[in-house]
């Protein structure tokens, strides 16, 4: 998938990805601690695997955008 070229494009991919990690990790937070707050803190998983995500999506954009502004 070829990556967007305009900066606007890629800051606003950028947080919306953000916005709707915190919006889905929090809903689960939620869950669990209504549901079944003696059991594991299972909203660890996602926290954890889409923060990895999280994490490069932001290493890629930054590098993006650094690119960008060189040039």
């Amino acid at each position: 998938m070829p990556l967007p070229t305009n900066q606007t494009a890629i800051r606003w991919g950028l947080w919306s990805h953000i916005v709707w990690y915190v919006l889905a990790n929090v809903g689960q937070i939620f869950t669990w601690y209504y549901a079944t707050p003696e059991l594991f803190f299972w909203p660890l998983w996602s926290i954890v695997g889409w923060g990895i995500g999280l994490g490069i999506h932001i290493w890629v954009a930054q590098r993006a955008l650094r690119v960008q502004a060189v040039h």
